[in-house]
């Protein structure tokens, strides 16, 4: 049976978003409620220090952004969820994205490339090294886009309220540590198929959702106090990887 998630945790970011307050900007962040719409406008750049980039496992140099993402301010879920690659953006004007477009490549000196024929999707958090992610959990794609894999320790403890970031379609996020406990499981047993190996979460695959093992659901959301709200864990997800909202922005 799954634990229920303490409300006492979140009731002060609640009581945040059902009042429509804008949200003070921060490291060249606004964030604006208007006509229906929670619109982030951001450099992009994070307000804590990085890690080195390039490095080893990433080519790229942190590059300015224009940003902007709206959501609905008054999202509504539906029945069905819809998987994502981009699910949201931070309170800092940092895009959340804990995909990756990496899979395993025997041919390719790095083990791993944009060819998806094997199955096995590297997970950024599981292959850290590999796809060169700094303490923060994130690093930085193509077009110098600095973007989180995992939940960033920076935003952990900065504030009175648990709300980190927005979803795509609105509903909020919160980091509440251990006490967000979601319900995907590493599988038992190996690898069926090159790369071979046990299932250790150096891949998406590696996992598999177990209902009820934790107490969020398989977009790593829960309702609380009638309220339905997205969560980010120290385990796998980490961030929703799927959306539940009726309406999701597209963000890049």
């Amino acid at each position: 049976m799954r634990s229920p998630i303490p409300a006492t945790l979140i009731s002060t970011t609640l009581a945040i978003i059902l009042g429509a307050a804008p949200l003070a900007a921060q490291n060249g962040v606004t964030i604006t409620t208007r006509g229906g719409q929670t619109c982030i406008s951001s450099n992009g750049l994070p307000d804590h220090a990085t890690g080195k980039f390039p490095n080893r496992g990433n080519p790229h140099a942190i590059r300015q952004q224009n940003t902007r993402v709206c959501v609905p301010s008054n999202p509504k879920k539906g029945s069905s969820p819809q998987p994502v690659q981009t699910p949201g953006i931070a309170t800092n004007g940092v895009i959340i994205r804990p995909d990756t477009a990496d899979y395993y490549d025997a041919a390719s000196p790095r083990r791993h490339s944009r060819d998806p024929a094997s199955g096995w999707l590297l997970e950024a958090m599981g292959a850290r090294d590999a796809l060169g992610l700094d303490n923060q959990n994130a690093h930085v794609d193509e077009r110098g886009l600095y973007h989180y894999h995992g939940m960033p320790p920076a935003l952990t403890g900065v504030s009175d309220t648990s709300l980190i970031g927005y979803a795509a379609d609105g509903f909020p996020i919160h980091y509440i540590g251990s006490k967000a406990r979601p319900a995907w499981m590493l599988k038992q047993g190996s690898r069926r198929t090159a790369p071979g190996g046990r299932h250790d979460g150096t891949y998406v695959e590696d996992y598999e959702h177990i209902r009820g093992a934790g107490n969020l659901d398989e977009c790593n959301g829960a309702t609380v106090n009638g309220h339905y709200l997205y969560f980010a864990t120290d385990g796998f997800p980490f961030f929703p990887r799927c959306l539940y909202g009726t309406q999701i922005t597209r963000i890049r």
